[in-house]
Order: C-alpha cells, then sequence, then structure tokens
C-alpha cells in the first residue's frame, strides 16, 4: 500500500466527510482526515476505513483556528511518515459550519466563524499544506447549492460558499503550473447532522426539498462521497476550475 495515494480530507467523522473518507478507502485511497471534537466518531471511521481496505489517520483540527495549522502541518508530516510517505496526493477542504441567521439578525460574530472556516480556513489551510502536496494532485472544495439559488436564513452561509468557488478558480490558476488541479463539489440539501440534523430529522424539511428536486428527494450522504472520490480520480484529470453541483436537480 505504501504507493498507493493520499488524501487529506477535513471534517472526516461525520456526513459527507465521513462518507468520502470511506469511499476514497474502497479505492484503495488512504486517508488522513480530521475531526473537530468526537475523538469516538472518529475512530470509527479510521475502523471502517480499514474494514474497506485502506488506512486512515484522525487528527485533531479546528479549521477555523488559523494558529494552529502550523502545529496541523508538523501533525500531517508525522503522519505521512507513518503511512511509510513524504507528501500527500488530493485535499478535501470539507469541513463547515453552519449558520440559520436572516439578513436582519446575523451577527458579526457569526459571519466571522462562517468566514474563518468556510473562506479564510479554506485559504491557509491549503496555503499551509501545498509544500507536502504532491505535483499532479488534485483539490476539491465544497461549496452548497446555496452558492446558485437563495435559501431563507441562509445569507451568511451561501455567501461564504459562493465565495469559496470563487477561491477554487484561483487555485486552479496560481496551481496550474505544478499540474495541481482545483474544483468544487456543491451538494444540495443533504440528511446529515448538520445545521442540527434539519434535512435528516424535519419531515417538513426533508418534504419541502424532495418536492422542490427533480429527482423527488433530499439528499443522502452516499450521494455525494462517490462524486468527490470520483472528482479526485484519474477519471477526471482533465476536469479544472468547474463547479459540479450533486443535488439531484434541485431549483432548476
Amino acid at each position: 500500500m505504501s504507493d498507493s495515494k493520499i488524501a487529506i480530507v477535513t471534517g472526516g467523522s461525520r456526513g459527507i466527510g465521513r462518507n468520502t473518507v470511506l469511499c476514497l478507502a474502497k479505492r484503495g485511497v488512504r486517508s488522513i482526515f480530521t475531526f473537530n471534537t468526537n475523538r469516538a466518531e472518529a475512530d470509527k471511521v479510521v475502523a471502517l476505513a480499514a474494514e474497506a481496505g485502506a488506512n486512515a489517520i484522525a487528527l485533531q483540527l479546528d479549521t477555523g483556528n488559523m494558529s494552529s495549522f502550523d502545529g496541523f502541518a508538523g501533525q500531517v508530516r508525522d503522519a505521512l511518515h507513518e503511512l511509510k510517505a513524504e507528501h500527500f496526493d488530493y485535499l478535501v477542504n470539507n469541513a463547515g459550519n453552519s449558520s440559520a441567521a436572516s439578513f436582519e439578525s446575523i451577527t458579526e460574530a457569526e459571519m466571522d466563524a462562517l468566514y474563518n472556516v468556510h473562506f479564510k480556513g479554506v485559504l491557509f489551510l491549503t496555503q499551509k499544506l501545498l509544500p507536502l502536496m504532491n505535483d499532479g494532485g488534485r483539490i476539491v472544495n465544497i461549496s452548497s447549492g446555496l452558492a446558485r439559488f437563495a435559501g431563507h436564513n441562509r445569507i451568511g452561509y451561501g455567501s461564504m460558499k459562493a465565495a469559496v468557488e470563487t477561491l477554487t478558480r484561483y487555485m486552479a490558476l496560481e496551481l496550474g503550473p505544478r499540474r495541481i488541479a482545483a474544483n468544487v463539489v456543491a451538494p444540495g440539501p443533504i440528511a446529515t447532522d448538520f445545521s442540527g440534523g434539519i434535512v435528516r430529522d424535519n419531515r417538513e424539511v426533508n418534504k419541502m426539498i424532495a418536492d422542490h428536486t427533480a429527482l423527488g428527494r433530499a439528499g443522502v450522504p452516499d450521494d455525494v462521497g462517490p462524486v468527490i472520490a470520483g472528482l479526485l480520480s484519474d477519471d477526471f484529470g482533465w476536469v479544472n476550475a468547474q463547479r459540479i453541483e450533486v443535488a439531484g436537480g434541485m431549483h432548476i
């Protein structure tokens, strides 16, 4: 396995990130993934990845805390050595936080928290990890359908996701000389514990989403993880600076 690819996935202990780590494992791709607070769930993902056929290493990280990135890069170096490698191949910037504030109610502190995780953290964590990334690697940043269509009480979250889409195009341009491609996956509403589990647990919200989706249901993590894993593969090697929405045809 020492010559197999290695991915770094932020927010890999739950939801879409967890599914991505496991989809990659099924493809023989090893992962270094981050979790914020729940070590027990992270350990479960490590065990499931091993069952699927690939090693995974869990590292704790708050992606909104830029001062921790130097230390995290050192931890990544150690993890790579544990995997008998010097560099990694893929980066998935998936970690996120949520907001249900309206235009009138959102606060500066809430906006700063969204900015730190969804934009500033993505930019500077990627910058910090670039020296450890192989030339010819691939980056996938996670956006949202809410960057294309507007939803009530999502002004902060949707706006930050739109910003990361523009950031991704600049990454693709500036990393082109290293043959590193950067793309965006933009999920629609997904039934996970994200945002308090509202899509998964609130029947009215779930039905509303299904009624506005061409394929007639809300999404689940299994709809998204395979797309991210596929986009990282050589099959999509000539796809760069693109946005792929994974929403079942919502609001078309």
